[in-house]
């Protein structure tokens, strides 16, 4: 049978910037709502070696459960924007 994700498992998307580094790639990121968070690095983001550094553009799941903690998913480069569609 196929996995299908429940709405228990469903997680926010928000974009970011990087504000603080800390230690054990944890990061303090400022969403786009004015709220900051305390982020970490994905696994894939770990093995492939993506490096964030303060003031980059993320991309931070964060569960409906703790709106204070999530997990850094997506590096943005330079000019690039997720577009959403209006």
């Amino acid at each position: 049978m196929p996995k299908r994700e429940s709405t228990k498992e469903q997680k926010m998307e928000i974009e970011g910037t990087v504000i603080e580094t800390l230690p054990n790639t944890f990061f303090k990121v400022k969403l786009d709502n004015d709220h900051e968070v305390l982020a970490y690095l994905s696994g894939k983001m770990r093995r492939y070696y993506i490096r964030v550094l303060l003031g980059d553009r993320v991309l931070v799941e964060i569960s409906p459960y703790d709106l204070t903690r999530g997990r850094i998913t997506y590096r943005y480069k330079q000019q690039q924007r997720r577009t959403v569609a209006k």
